[in-house]
């Protein structure tokens, strides 16, 4: 079921979208395994939280600085490579723990991976309230990587009307892998896709630009309501 979810993201809506599970990016990942490394690091993902998970935590699309590289969403290679434990706790081991975590850029090109702001204080705010990763699943409402085609792979952008509603399909396909879940929604965007696939959701800061305090309030909120 997961492994079949995961094949039908491989057609994006629009050109300016990357898709880490099936396209390469030539000038930065490490090799041309990457996009098949990234398809099995979601997949294990994933799967380790099928059955157990409590919470759908579902932000806007994928960013560059995280999924782009790891296939996971809010997740950056610094998270899978042991490079943020020391400073706030998160343990490689809290992604995923049947195969060891790889890196899917070039060392060259940043030695210790790309690292994510939205994945920094998301990963760090669980730890700190002390909630199971597994407990959690980390999502898109646009799984792809939206991107500016005149600054390249290595940039954001706001996803399209277009590529929201392309969205919505996965995003229905995502939910229905998960059993008696709460959904999050980090972010307007966000809720807007929820709302027009009639879920009931609770709404939460997205966590960049500023929104963490409050992010990390409405998080330990939750945690202390269920």
């Amino acid at each position: 079921m997961i492994s079949s979810f995961i094949q039908s993201l491989e057609e994006k809506p629009t050109e300016n979208l990357f898709n880490p599970w099936y396209d390469p990016d030539p000038e930065h990942d490490l090799d041309s395994r990457a996009p098949k490394i990234r398809r099995d690091q979601l997949e294990r993902y994933l799967s380790e939280r099928q059955g157990r998970a409590k919470y759908l935590f579902i932000a806007e699309a994928l960013g560059y600085q995280g999924g782009h590289f790891t296939g996971i969403a809010m997740t950056s290679e610094r998270i899978l490579l042991g490079h943020q434990t020391e400073k706030y706790g998160v343990e490689p081991d809290h992604v995923f723990k049947k195969a060891t975590p790889q890196r899917t850029s070039r060392p060259d090109f940043i030695e210790k991976g790309m690292t994510e702001p939205t994945a920094t204080i998301m990963w760090g705010a669980l730890i700190d309230e002390r909630i199971n990763p597994y407990d959690v699943v980390l999502w898109n409402a646009v799984p792809w990587h939206p991107y500016k085609p005149e600054k390249g792979l290595l940039s954001n952008r706001t996803p399209t009307q277009t590529e929201m509603e392309a969205g919505l399909e996965h995003l229905q396909k995502f939910i229905r892998l998960f059993d008696d879940v709460e959904l999050i929604a980090v972010g307007r965007k966000c809720e807007q896709s929820l709302s027009e696939l009639g879920k009931k959701y609770i709404g939460v800061r997205h966590p960049a630009n500023g929104g963490a305090p409050k992010f990390r309030r409405q998080l330990r909120a939750l945690v202390q309501d269920n």
